[in-house]
């Protein structure tokens, strides 16, 4: 799939599936949780549907995984699906696709929220996804910005510095920069309001799950906060913990990414602006169609009978 699949792909289709979604033209239930705290982890079922293809991702966050086990925190498998004749059109592996999506959700919200280009590009956590945001930043931007890496363990950071160019600094040095990305599991706020300037915009991609925050709840009262979805967002997403404190509500934010993308919300694009994701299912199905065709032009795959309908 990595053969077909790239970052200027995967921007356009996230790009195209936020403005779906801000028109009302994407079919979206909302995303159903599969708790298993003996395991410190969950599963995800995630359908949705555009006008021309459909598909499910089943995908888990496992945090702990890489430490006990080995493995990659999150998995996952993708099935896409012709609305019409309900045929099964492929089977896609969905952690990479994830991945894909993610950095390119973060970079699209970047181009639409951001004050401009960025000169700094700071990441706060320096696992897979701080690797494709950073590729979906160049998308955007280009190479003239200067990456920050931040982690809780510097040898991760210092790693992707090395690799893919930059510094690897402080959590506090990497928040200080034009654009921030923020991506690690944490139940506890990371990034503190005193280290945000007056005019940045911050990806906070992390908080996938109830209890999960990465921001001081103070960045949430300052800033202009753009969400992907509501109810996810006040489900699962970084307004999540302020909410059900009754420090947030969701009243407050200032409309949907999709809704900015086609002109039906607004914001001062001057201002501290933070982009809440927690992930839209439309985001894959959009995606993954994208590969499959490229995969076809490429004869890339293989071809199975699933149903039996030759």
């Amino acid at each position: 799939m990595e053969s077909v699949a790239t970052m200027p792909m995967a921007v356009s289709a996230v790009e195209e599936a936020f403005a779906a979604h801000g028109r009302g033209e994407a079919r979206m239930p909302p995303k159903v949780y599969l708790d298993l705290p003996e395991h410190d982890g969950d599963f995800r079922a995630m359908p949705s549907a555009l006008a021309h293809v459909a598909g499910v991702k089943w995908v888990n966050s496992h945090p702990q995984n890489p430490a006990r086990h080995g493995l990659p925190s999150v998995m996952g498998v993708y099935v896409l699906s012709d609305p019409e004749t309900a045929l099964p059109l492929a089977i896609l592996d969905a952690t990479w696709l994830t991945a894909l999506r993610t950095g390119a959700a973060a970079a699209v919200a970047s181009k639409h929220l951001a004050s401009g280009a960025p000169r700094t590009v700071g990441f706060v956590g320096s696992g897979v996804q701080a690797r494709t945001m950073l590729a979906a930043h160049r998308v955007v931007f280009g190479e003239s910005f200067e990456p920050l890496f931040s982690d809780r363990v510097p040898a991760l950071a210092e790693g992707l510095a090395r690799e893919l160019g930059g510094r690897a600094v402080s959590v506090e040095e990497a928040c200080r920069a034009d654009v921030v990305n923020t991506s690690t599991p944490s139940r506890t706020p990371v990034v503190k309001r005193a280290w945000l300037a007056a005019s940045a915009h911050v990806n906070a991609m992390g908080a996938d799950g109830p209890g999960k925050q990465e921001l001081d709840p103070d960045i949430l009262d300052a800033a202009q906060v753009v969400i992907d979805e509501p109810h996810q967002a006040e489900h699962s997403g970084e307004i999540n913990v302020a909410i059900h404190d009754g420090r947030y509500a969701l009243s407050k934010v200032a409309g949907t990414l999709g809704e900015v993308i086609v002109g039906a919300a607004t914001i001062d694009r001057g201002a501290l602006t933070v982009f809440d994701s927690t992930g839209l299912a439309i985001q894959d199905v959009a995606l993954a169609w994208r590969i499959v065709e490229a995969a076809r032009a490429k004869s890339v795959g293989v071809e199975l009978d699933l149903v039996g309908v030759g």
